[in-house]
């Protein structure tokens, strides 16, 4: 995903989409501790596009007051 991208989102699509995006990465890091994985580049990815939208997400919070 891409930041432009990430910022068009309201704050419970970012919410769901994280949370989405971090079941994804367990079941992957499941797999990938008992067999192999066919696209094992798709951990970093799904990690960086969770630190995106956190980022975006605290960004948020604190413009709005709540940085606490």
């Amino acid at each position: 995903m891409k930041t432009e991208e990430i910022r068009g989102l309201a704050d419970d699509e970012l919410t769901s989409r994280i949370r989405e995006l971090e079941e994804e990465r367990f079941r992957l890091r499941f797999r990938s501790a008992t067999e192999a994985l066919e696209q094992p580049l798709r951990l970093r990815s799904i990690r960086k596009d969770i630190a995106r939208l956190k980022t975006v997400q605290r960004e948020r919070q604190l413009a709005a007051g709540r940085g606490r």
